[in-house]
């Protein structure tokens, strides 16, 4: 069985509005895309030391609110010209709960 750790319901989610969550001393973004799918990366920017949360989300990017970066929501990656990586949460979803996958804390 696959430990998991409850974050919140999708009903508490806006579609491309972000969702803080913490785990312990980690800090977690939820977003929905306008697809329905949810995403997880970590809160924080390793081009500017500041959260993303605030981003501005198009199709399944992040546009980091400092420096207006862009961020790809399924794998972290910071696109071009910029360079950088995120690290991505794997989620599982059970009847309208919201689960972050144990070992990928």
């Amino acid at each position: 069985m696959t430990e998991k750790i409850f974050l919140t319901t999708t009903a508490a989610l806006l579609p491309q509005v972000g969702r803080s969550i913490s785990i312990g001393d980690k800090k977690i973004a939820l977003f929905q895309l306008s697809d329905g799918r949810i995403t997880a990366i970590e809160d924080y920017c390793p081009l500017t030391g500041g959260p993303v949360l605030e981003g501005i989300v198009s199709g399944e990017y992040l546009y980091e609110p400092l420096r207006d970066y862009k961020i790809s929501l399924l794998d972290g990656r910071i696109q071009e010209p910029d360079e950088g990586q995120l690290k991505v949460y794997e989620l599982l979803v059970e009847d309208g709960n919201i689960y972050l996958k144990g070992a990928s804390v």
